[in-house]
């Protein structure tokens, strides 16, 4: 009877504790007390002038590009370069054997020489009868025939001469020549081999590798985007660097030296949607190789007022809309939506959304939320907790 007493006061007792309790926590305010405003790091917008680039993939070809092929035919006597060697214009390569062509231009002379030697008794006789038909020595048919046989042996002589020509040349084809400088590559041909004239298969390509070209597609959609802001006045032409050209390697290093644009082609690829740009680089120690896969950055223009927002400061919706948050003129947060354009390093680009001034919350977005006051201090980028000096708020009106 006395335990049953003595558990009945202590279970009193826990009640009257535990409603105290209960009554105290009710009566604490909720959130942060009064005064503790929370700090976030903000940046100030500014606008700034921007050159914008844009990056297409192609390949490095050749500037110049020949392929060595014989004009007659024989069988290679001898093979006058080393594989992978410059050569120059006019430089012999190949030797076929000639013996045959030279026989042929040594006949064709040798008929040339005929046919002059038949043109001198031609013409005295032509002229004899020329001033004897005048008096009627002669008849006039026999004068006729002998003006016909002077005009037949004077064509004999350049049809010889065609033939002898003709023999020459071939008889020089039997040297086949680099017909431009560059460096050559493999042989197909050993010698002993027979070249046929105008083979399909070449003897050897020859390619000048400085400079070079570097053909790189661009979508039509992204031209006439580009043709949209020029006409908008949103981007301007750099003067002569809109016409200058840097490149990445395949490895992602930069290349040394910058190209320049020199055309951009008319005809659209029907498969592909898009548009050579062709540009030209220096290649002094023939670093670009024909079908080197390279990066161009291109440059497309000037945005005078370009805005930058970090992109730590920029979260999507799950709409997939990007938002920020900011600190209007009553230290009150807001969020915006923005329209963005591209990344530039670990900035965005945006195309609408913000203004100068605006200041933009990128450290302490985890804590606040639009419509509650806060104390923006200026971002340090080198700091961790983004701790800086306190900004002023902005005098924009949104």
């Amino acid at each position: 009877m006395i335990n049953r007493q003595y558990r009945n006061y202590f279970m009193a007792a826990w009640g009257v504790l535990l409603a105290a309790l209960l009554l105290a926590g009710c009566g604490k305010p909720k959130g942060p007390p009064h005064g503790n405003t929370p700090e976030v790091a903000v940046v100030v917008i500014q606008p700034e002038r921007l050159t914008l680039t844009t990056e297409l993939t192609g390949r490095a070809s050749a500037f110049l590009v020949a392929e060595v092929r014989p004009q007659v035919s024989g069988i290679i006597q001898k093979r006058l370069f080393e594989e992978g060697a410059d050569v120059k214009a006019g430089d012999l390569l190949y030797q076929i054997d000639p013996a045959v062509y030279e026989a042929a231009s040594a006949g064709a002379r040798a008929a040339l020489a005929r046919a002059e030697a038949n043109l001198t008794p031609v013409r005295y006789r032509a002229e004899r009868y020329k001033s004897l038909v005048a008096i009627n020595a002669v008849s006039r048919q026999n004068y006729d025939d002998a003006l016909a046989a002077l005009k037949q042996a004077e064509a004999d002589i350049e049809v010889n001469k065609a033939a002898a020509e003709a023999a020459r040349i071939n008889l020089a084809y039997t040297g086949i020549t680099a017909p431009i400088s560059g460096r050559i590559g493999k042989s197909s041909v050993t010698i002993g081999a027979l070249a046929t004239a105008y083979q399909p298969m070449a003897l050897a390509t020859i390619q000048q590798l400085d400079p070079v070209y570097v053909d790189v597609p661009q979508s039509t959609a992204e031209l006439l985007r580009l043709r949209q802001r020029m006409a908008d006045g949103r981007l301007t032409h750099d003067g002569k660097n809109q016409k200058k050209v840097k490149l990445i390697m395949e490895d992602g290093t930069p290349y040394s030296l910058e190209g320049t644009l020199q055309f951009q082609d008319v005809t659209v690829d029907p498969t592909t949607g898009s548009v050579i740009l062709r540009a030209v680089f220096p290649n002094p120690e023939s670093v670009l190789l024909p079908g080197m896969f390279v990066r161009a950055a291109i440059t497309e223009g000037v945005q005078e007022q370009a805005i930058l927002v970090p992109q730590q400061g920029v979260a999507r919706t799950s709409k997939g809309e990007a938002t920020v948050l900011v600190v209007d003129a009553e230290d009150k947060v807001q969020q915006r939506i923005l329209a963005l354009d591209r990344a530039i390093g670990d900035k965005w680009l945006v195309s609408s959304g913000l203004n100068p001034g605006d200041r933009v919350i990128v450290e302490g977005v985890q804590k606040v939320r639009p419509g509650v006051s806060v104390k923006a201090v200026l971002f340090d980028a080198d700091r961790k907790d983004g701790i800086g000096k306190t900004v002023p708020p902005s005098t924009e009106s949104h």
